[in-house]
């Protein structure tokens, strides 16, 4: 059985009662815009509601409802939702936001539940005790990202000690053998990446509702805010039955279904197409009945102007219809047209969520050319991670022109009177502008773009189209909002070929992102996209190695590249193979990175005493390379593989071949490709390489 450390036993300290005279528990919470202190939850309340304190737009709101925990352990429980509110935080702890306590909570209710039926208080719990709520949440949670947060939870109860007047764990739970998972089970990122099969047809058809299919839901859109014209002389009673006959008349001759509303007439389309009042229609609704079993019905358009948009020379849609149950109404579009602008903000910007929903009317600025052709984009939002005010910081990225047009296109979709571009739409009955979120929330968020992804397979079907969302493993993807960025780093690190690729320019977006996103909030955006990297690298690296590719490079840094590598490799080694899953080659590159560089002139071979890019771009204090600073024929960091010669060799064909074009280039041009060309032969002599 396993003890805990006997300095970790001592007698708890007590502190004085924390919370005095029923506090109000968000006093140390920044609270929403017209939200008092005195209406919100005291501490002696059993249910405590944190919609004041939950600040971001998108966040739903919640409460911590204590009756879930048992009795003899509710007061601690109290004190310590209490102190992660208001605070102040123990040594070493940061106050976390509300919607965070509040996710915290559920494991806080989960341990103390099981605690209460092992014992009425927390501190005669021992590390046997502990060793077997691991072994509970082991039986109760499969996944091991679960299980880690639970455990997280429970040792709460230790790290705010100093918070808790009646209770608390006597030691850290760390220290129990057996608390820990296998590292193995633990990854750097469990985000998962969208695979390119799911992106590419997802990326494709957003683009469609932004460039081709938008004009006709925004038309409808104006159609659905203007109201009806009313007539300036409403038709006599008897004159609207020879009215509405004639019209009726007219339509049975030519066989034209009448507009419908769910599946019955619509009095008010009728009652707008021949000039009078509905009320005046309804007083003849037999004799439209009767015409429509004749006619039939058809779902009533917004407005009659007909569908602009095309796909492979047909429209698109029939019509956009104003029933918000049918699939083809304006509700219904417009929302995908909104979630098709999400996808495309999402990933060609690499914000997070929560910057997203905080987008609103203006936050584009485009900056021009001296002939007036925009050569700039920035988007303006907040961003909240890793900063200091929990109500969001002003942020910019620089975007690229399709994420602007999605920015464009939210801007006239929503009406003016609506701040955030993210708001619900006001086409569905129900939607109200007073509504408590007034963004999409996260999980409201992920249950569209599922719902979009689902649109874009049916209406493939229906049309029989093949460009669908395939499914992965026999199954269809399941996409969140956070798989976006995810999905950006690994393309970013990796330039793969392929459609996504050359339709987006990566390698002009990996700068916009780099030098707007990157470099405006502590964000870990350039983390994950290095991270990337260093994982490409590093299978480059050992494929590189496996294959003895090592053993062949040529020039000033070439032996200490071949020591490098064969050290990584033997590193990399077990049983005489190397084995390497994503999570162990991720952890060997953070240890013992070999810092070579493949390129496609050169392989760097860092060292950054000789470096001549940090020399040159005072780079020294990050110790990375700058690639594009590179001096390759002049630099002792480089080193060439068989492929760089290649390149080499390429590049001096390529100087040949304007050398010798007629008419002849003007002298000073022809001198300087002459030197540039005489420069790449003594390099590549030099490296006892073939020139």
């Amino acid at each position: 059985m396993t003890t805990a450390p006997h300095s970790l036993l001592a007698a708890f300290p007590r502190p004085p009662l924390a919370p005095e005279s029923n506090p109000f528990v968000l006093h140390g919470c920044p609270l929403k815009p017209g939200s008092r202190l005195q209406e919100t939850s005291r501490f002696a309340d059993d249910v405590w509601n944190l919609g004041p304190a939950m600040v971001k737009k998108h966040e739903r709101r919640f409460i911590l409802d204590f009756r879930l925990i048992p009795a003899t352990h509710r007061h601690v429980g109290k004190e310590l939702c209490y102190a992660m509110l208001s605070g102040p935080a123990p040594p070493g702890e940061t106050q976390p936001a509300a919607a965070t306590v509040r996710t915290v909570f559920t494991e806080h209710v989960r341990f103390l539940r099981w605690a209460a039926a092992r014992s009425p208080r927390l501190e005669t719990l021992s590390g046997a005790d502990l060793e077997d709520y691991q072994r509970f949440l082991i039986q109760s949670l499969p996944r091991a990202g679960a299980r880690q947060s639970a455990r997280a939870g429970a040792r709460k109860f230790w790290l705010w000690r100093s918070c808790l007047s009646c209770d608390a764990l006597r030691f850290d739970p760390t220290h129990i053998d057996g608390w820990g998972e296998n590292a193995a089970h633990r990854r750097e990122n469990a985000t998962a990446r969208i695979p390119e099969e799911v992106l590419g047809p997802l990326f494709v058809w957003s683009m469609r509702f932004i460039d081709d299919f938008s004009a006709d839901i925004l038309a409808a859109d104006r159609a659905w805010h203007t109201p009806p014209p009313t007539p300036a002389e409403p038709p006599a009673y008897g004159q609207v039955y020879r009215l509405l006959r004639a019209w009726l008349d007219e339509r049975i001759a030519s066989r034209q279904p009448l507009p419908g509303w769910r599946g019955k007439p619509s009095l008010t389309a009728i009652a707008h197409a021949v000039g009078c009042s509905r009320i005046s229609v309804t007083r003849h609704r037999r004799m439209i009945d009767e015409a429509a079993e004749v006619t039939g019905i058809r779902p009533q358009p917004v407005s009659g102007q007909p569908i602009r948009g095309q796909l492979d020379g047909q429209p698109w849609i029939e019509a956009v219809l104003a029933d918000y149950t049918e699939p083809g109404s304006l509700a219904n579009l417009a929302r995908l047209l909104q979630d098709a602008c999400y996808i495309v903000l999402a990933f060609l910007s690499g914000a997070r969520d929560s910057e997203l929903k905080h987008l609103q009317h203006g936050c584009l600025t485009t900056e021009q050319d001296a002939d007036g052709r925009p050569y700039r984009w920035r988007m303006h939002s907040l961003a909240f991670k890793g900063e200091s005010d929990p109500t969001g910081t002003p942020a910019t990225w620089s975007i690229g022109e399709p994420a602007a047009r999605a920015i464009t296109v939210l801007q006239q979709l929503q009406p003016p009177d609506s701040d955030y571009l993210f708001a619900p739409l006001p086409h569905t009955p129900g939607a109200r502008p007073d509504a408590v979120n007034q963004v999409l929330s996260s999980g409201a968020t992920n249950a569209r773009l599922n719902r979009y992804a689902a649109w874009i397979n049916h209406y493939c079907q229906r049309h029989q189209r093949s460009d669908f969302i395939r499914a992965i493993d026999g199954q269809q993807w399941h996409l969140t909002n956070r798989q976006f960025r995810r999905t950006l780093a690994w393309y970013i690190a990796r330039r793969p070929g392929g459609v996504i690729a050359g339709a987006l320019a990566f390698r002009h977006h990996c700068i916009q992102v780099f030098e707007g996103y990157a470099g405006t909030s502590d964000s870990g955006f350039r983390a994950e996209v290095e991270s990337e990297q260093a994982l490409a690298r590093g299978e480059h690296l050992m494929t590189a190695i496996d294959t003895h590719e090592h053993t062949t490079l040529t020039g000033p840094a070439a032996e200490e590249a071949a020591r490098r590598l064969q050290e990584f490799g033997t590193r990399a080694r077990f049983d005489g193979q190397i084995v390497l899953d994503e999570a162990r080659l991720r952890r060997l590159m953070a240890r013992h990175d070999p810092a070579v560089y493949p390129g496609q002139y050169v392989t760097c071979v860092h060292d950054h005493s000789k470096a001549l890019c940090e020399k040159a771009r005072n780079r020294r204090s990050e110790g990375l390379p700058d690639h594009g600073g590179c001096k390759p024929l002049a630099c002792h960091n480089v080193a060439l593989s068989p492929e760089n010669t290649a390149a080499w060799q390429h590049e001096i064909d390529r100087i040949d071949q304007r050398l010798t074009t007629r008419p002849s280039l003007p002298p000073l041009l022809q001198h300087r490709l002459q030197a540039r060309r005489d420069e790449i032969t003594a390099f590549l002599k030099r490296n006892n390489t073939t020139a």
